[in-house]
């Protein structure tokens, strides 16, 4: 029987939302968004993602894989991710947000 190499993904969200509240999850949210972002674009780019990628614990991932993050969370067709993309996309990314969580979240980060 082959093993295979599978990334487990704990998800914290839910828990940190009733932690510290839909404002101080988005204000949480943003502080990952500054942790990656090209400080010259304001973005996230590639680069950026790559570079600190370790910061998340992400370095193994493949350079096809960071672009695919990219892509995914990339609404505006830049190919990068400004901080209401990132917030997006690392909404979209919880299995355990529940629709109740996620429309408190949306209307504190639609304000």
């Amino acid at each position: 029987m082959e093993t295979q190499n599978v990334a487990m993904f704990q998800d914290f969200f839910p828990s940190m939302i009733e932690r510290l509240g839909a404002e101080g999850f988005l204000r949480e949210l943003c502080n990952g968004f500054q942790l990656l972002v090209d400080n010259d674009k304001g973005l996230i780019t590639f680069e950026s993602l790559k570079r600190n990628s370790s910061r998340l614990g992400l370095e193994d991932l493949r350079d096809d894989e960071l672009k695919c993050m990219l892509r995914e969370g990339d609404m505006d067709g830049d190919g990068a991710l400004n901080q209401k993309e990132f917030c997006i996309l690392m909404l979209k990314l919880s299995p355990g947000l529940r629709n109740g969580s996620r429309k408190s979240l949306d209307d504190d980060f639609c304000k």
